[in-house]
């Protein structure tokens, strides 16, 4: 799942945010960016347009699996968070949700709303899909509880002396390739994608940013 939940620690400061400070609005705003990060999966798989490089590999998986796309998505960020334990990564609360509340939320998605056949429709869906991951991803990373587990893959890996962007390039390729291989969507949609998801989070990260907050958003490209 292609993820912008980078965890504002210390360490990293110029990725940091401010958070709201009411736990309650905290809440709230994570779980409806969860959810709403899984409706946002769950249009763009309707759409068969194309996917990002995780959605790409958690269909693959789904096609030779039997499994529905949504357990595959939970099920890889939990074999993903696994590998937190070299890297030295802490989950936090966001972390965890994560793992539950996605794939779930895409599957729920997927069973009220079936695949359009007009084109004008697969579009809608499409553009849909990419505004819902971006407004979700505005949502999660202003709760401040962690980051999503592949999220803290990327900055595992920078730990031991990756670059964010190596990172990540070597983590999506792969998984893109694998998923191409094993049957998940690769089209149209996987570039317009590519190159509107940075643009469309940044004016959601502005939108959802707390009364008064003067901060930066993170400057690294979503995913």
């Amino acid at each position: 799942m292609t993820e912008l939940f980078t965890s504002p620690t210390p360490a990293r400061s110029r990725f940091s945010l401010p958070r709201p400070r009411s736990l309650p609005l905290r809440l709230v705003r994570l779980y409806t960016g969860l959810a709403l990060y899984g409706a946002g999966i769950a249009l763009l798989v309707r759409s068969g347009l194309g996917l990002d490089p995780w959605e790409v590999f958690h269909q693959g998986m789904s096609v030779r699996t039997g499994w529905s796309i949504g357990l595959c998505i939970n099920l890889v960020g939990a074999l993903v968070l696994l590998l937190w334990i070299p890297l030295r990564q802490r989950p936090g609360l966001g972390t965890i949700s994560n793992v539950l509340v996605v794939g779930t939320s895409a599957d729920g998605v997927m069973a009220l709303v079936p695949a359009p056949a007009a084109w004008p429709v697969q579009w809608a869906f499409l553009l849909g899909g990419i505004v819902a991951i971006a407004a979700a991803s505005g949502l999660y990373i202003h709760a401040g509880f962690g980051p999503g587990p592949r999220d803290g893959l990327m900055t595992g890996l920078n730990r031991l002396g990756l670059s964010i962007r190596l990172a990540r390039t070597v983590v999506e390729i792969t998984v893109l390739a694998v998923g191409w291989l094993l049957g998940g969507t690769v089209g149209i949609g996987t570039v317009v994608f590519a190159l509107t998801i940075g643009p469309v989070t940044q004016v959601f990260m502005k939108l959802w940013a707390p009364a008064g907050d003067t901060a930066r958003p993170p400057g690294t490209k979503p995913s």
